[in-house]
């Protein structure tokens, strides 16, 4: 009775397995992973189907179930002697460690990789295994070095004509050129890189890894324009993949970072909470920090103080590097003091260009409402060297803000609306509808500084509609305040904080009892009447008073 079970119970394996292997060849799958495992349960399958079946669970997101179908499909191989293959499953094992920070693992792994190699003829695995030593020396800062290593790898892929070790190494290549300084023949070859995978030139399993690269290198040199192209693009080439999951861990970051600067708050907040998931199961893992830290810039952004308070706790468990996020925070909670203390202490700390320019750009803003104009004109300066170095359109609009608002504190509204225009122009054109929005009110102040009421209402309404509608509560609320005070001209030319002082001190309150109640210096109060006094050319505290209640500022 038993002979009859165990023919249907083959044949059933053998019609999962034939519609599994289809499946695959169809590029389903979701249904390539269903069939095949289901034939290995019956019975385990062969070394190669195991391999497949490890690049369909990688690609549906599944990394556990991968990993351990690789290991399995590497021990196959070396059960049938077939050494060459067993490397390379054991390079893929190790290189997937690396890449996820597991350091012992992957050693271990590629170790066994070479030591297998050993005495095997010239082939394509030695080429794999030079993408490991290139991606160490890229990180430990040596360029000159992993590029060498990504040429060789290149070389060797084309000797064997393996598209995916070439592209591989390309890309590699790019970023090592990049990290050089050599940014237009870097990008050339990431470009070229990324052709290979939207022509369908390389395989599913390394196509997103050389976008998630791509888009990394992007980020590093501030061109949201490529980001943008070539996320279309995969998004694309990921409509013909069915059931891919084509963003994880730090890709994830980069994407919800894009599509924050696109005015698509929601999409990028469900791509920063996998992020923070991603790195964070089964346990944290340091680059859970990034993943926290977007997304308590976006909760802080939408005037979520509280949920961006506890992201920006938990992003400073796993990231050591100073960010600017918490100080706008408190700069957004009206504590300017503890803003300016924050600010001052990052700007100190960070040091590599890149890195500075975002502080830079968060450093102008709050050291204003401090009213320290020297301090912001000198970091809207560095900030203009950063953008020519670096000449990347996203860098040359926020410096152009910053030293447009600088201009504003400096009383040159004709100038500052000139610089201003051309910030805004340039974030339109980068498709940054927020970024845009916050240069327009700067404009708007300009314009009320020249008399141009008209004009400046325009302004407040245009940036007012754009904050409404993507959800950033603390900025709609503060236009809403300008435009209440559009007869005054008081609002163009103090900042939030020289208001605060003056409404105080139309109260009667000494310096002392100022500085108590904003939680700052009595120095800091006379700094900032002073520059009431020169301001609004007022010449005493009773004059002061009476201005505050003639243009009903109380």
């Amino acid at each position: 009775m038993s002979i009859p079970i165990l023919t249907r119970n083959s044949r059933a394996r053998e019609r999962a397995l034939d519609t599994g292997r289809k499946s695959l060849r169809k590029q389903q799958w979701g249904a390539a992973f269903s069939h095949l495992t289901a034939a290995d349960r019956e019975t385990p399958l062969p070394a190669e189907d195991l391999e497949e079946l490890s690049k369909v669970a990688h690609l549906m997101g599944k990394q556990s179930d991968s990993v351990d179908l690789l290991a399995r499909a590497h021990q196959g191989f070396l059960s049938r002697g077939e050494t060459q293959r067993a490397a390379r499953s054991a390079f893929w094992l190790g290189f997937i460690a690396l890449v996820g920070g597991e350091a012992a693992q992957a050693g271990g792994w590629l170790s066994r990789a070479d030591r297998l190699l050993e005495g095997e003829p010239d082939c394509v695995e030695r080429g794999y295994l030079l993408l490991p030593a290139g991606y160490r020396s890229v990180k430990g800062g040596d360029a000159a070095i992993a590029h060498h290593a990504f040429v060789q790898a290149a070389a060797i892929g084309e000797r064997f004509g393996d598209s995916d070790l070439m592209t591989l190494a390309r890309q590699g290549q790019g970023r090592a050129l990049i990290r050089q300084g050599e940014i237009a023949r870097g990008v050339s070859l990431l470009d070229e890189a990324m052709v290979a995978v939207t022509a369908g030139e390389v395989s599913p399993i390394v196509a997103g890894g050389v976008y998630c690269s791509v888009i990394e290198a992007c980020g590093e040199i501030f061109d949201l324009r490529r980001a943008q192209e070539w996320t279309t693009a995969l998004e694309r080439w990921c409509a013909s993949q069915s059931d891919v999951v084509p963003y994880r861990g730090h890709c994830r970051i980069r994407r919800a970072e894009i599509l924050q600067l696109q005015g698509s708050w929601q999409d990028a907040l469900h791509e920063a909470r996998h992020a923070c998931e991603d790195f964070s199961q089964p346990a944290p893992r340091p680059t859970a920090g990034a993943a926290f830290y977007r997304l308590a810039e976006l909760h802080r952004l939408c005037g979520k103080f509280p949920e961006a308070e506890e992201a920006y706790r938990q992003a400073s468990r796993w990231q050591r590097t100073p960010q600017s996020g918490l100080a706008q925070l408190r700069l957004a909670q009206g504590r300017v003091g503890a803003a300016e203390a924050a600010i001052r202490r990052v700007e100190k700390e960070v040091i590599e260009p890149a890195s500075r320019a975002g502080v830079l750009d968060a450093f102008v803003e709050i050291v204003l409402a401090a009213s320290d104009v020297p301090a912001a004109r000198a970091a809207a300066h560095e900030l203009s060297e950063i953008a020519r170095r670096f000449d990347a359109p996203l860098l040359h609009a926020m410096s152009a803000r910053a030293r447009g608002a600088v201009l504003l504190a400096e009383h040159d509204a004709q100038g500052a609306r000139t610089v201003l225009g051309q910030s805004w122009i340039t974030w339109c054109e980068l498709e940054a509808p927020y970024e845009a929005a916050r240069a327009g009110v700067l404009i708007a102040i300009a314009c009320r500084q020249l008399g141009d009421d008209d004009a400046a209402m325009l302004e407040l309404n245009s940036a007012r509609e754009v904050f409404q509608r993507l959800g950033a509560a603390p900025d709609f609320a503060r236009v809403g305040l300008l435009l209440q005070k559009k007869g005054s001209a008081t609002a163009g030319l103090l900042t939030d904080r020289e208001l605060q002082v003056l409404r105080l001190v139309a109260t009667g309150k000494t310096n002392r009892a100022i500085a108590g109640k904003l939680g700052i210096s009595q120095k800091t109060v006379a700094r900032h009447l002073s520059n009431i006094f020169h301001k609004l050319d007022l010449s005493s505290r009773a004059a002061a008073t009476a201005y505050a209640y003639q243009h009903q500022l109380l």
